[in-house]
């Protein structure tokens, strides 16, 4: 058997916000890395495209590559890993309310905490990179954020410490059978992010509050299906609400160190001119 500090990682949704960040570390600590998502001909929802994906795996930094992927196909997934001889999983899951995981995601992690090998989950709290990497981005460019989340507050989780967290998981000893709630050091409302962003960008950037009907109305207009609008303003609706207004230790637990602020993952970001008009 080839020992686990020489065996290959397989690290999914490798293009992605997480995923390439796990990648790049991976790699920067000479461990050999096997990068997959649909540009190199991997498909989650696709079991052809599994086999030689898992080939020589130990381990898996195992991401939905669609956050509305059928839930069933994660627990094929894990069960073709496991059966390809991989030891360790670390599932990217998402932060729900009262320790548990969000609905969505109780599926995937039942299936990895059944899999049989070692497993660590992360759940994280919204990314911070959303504002500068995703959905938030060309709002904020244009000058306006507007999203049903009133003035609820969300602890906003830089990527850059949930690759960390995942690198520690699929490196090191002491997380196996650990569930992380990943997030920043503290709740801030969507009004005082965007207000954190236009002093760092030096631009005029609102954020307005909307109605859940008109949010989920503005997607479709621009050919986001009804399904994936409706899931969006779910949660967005969930931190109007408060269920994201709680800091979770998953960072310090994991690293013997604290997250990011949010106020030091926009100064970084907006020195890229990423939220320039």
């Amino acid at each position: 058997m080839i020992p686990m500090t020489e065996s290959t990682i397989l690290v999914l949704g490798a293009r992605g916000k997480t995923g390439r960040r796990v990648a790049d570390r991976l790699t920067g600590l000479g461990r050999p890395v096997r990068a997959a998502s649909r540009t190199t001909g991997f498909d989650l929802a696709d079991p052809a495209t599994w086999n030689a994906a898992l080939d020589g795996v130990s381990a898996v930094y195992l991401v939905p590559m669609n956050e509305y992927v059928d839930q069933s196909v994660i627990a094929d997934f894990t069960a073709a890993a496991v059966a390809a001889g991989v030891q360790r999983i670390v599932l990217l899951s998402a932060r729900g309310v009262g320790g548990k995981p969000q609905p969505a995601q109780e599926p995937a992690e039942r299936a990895v905490r059944e899999s049989g090998v070692a497993w660590t989950i992360l759940r994280p709290a919204w990314f911070a990179q959303n504002f500068s990497e995703d959905f938030f981005l060309d709002p904020l460019r244009a000058g306006e954020l507007a999203l049903p989340a009133g003035e609820g507050r969300e602890p906003f989780i830089d990527a850059e410490d949930i690759a960390d967290v995942a690198v520690a998981a699929l490196t090191g000893e002491g997380h196996a059978g650990e569930i992380y709630e990943i997030s920043g050091p503290e709740p801030l409302s969507f009004r005082t992010a965007v207000e954190l962003i236009a002093e760092a960008s030096g631009r005029e950037i609102r954020y307005t509050p909307l109605r859940t009907a008109e949010f989920v109305a503005n997607l479709t207009s621009v050919g986001l299906p009804a399904e994936s609008a409706e899931v969006l303003a779910g949660l967005l609706d969930g931190i109007a609400n408060g269920v994201g207004d709680h800091v979770s230790d998953g960072v310090r637990r994991a690293l013997g160190r604290d997250s990011r602020p949010f106020a030091d993952y926009v100064k970084a970001a907006a020195a890229t001119g990423v939220w320039s008009a």
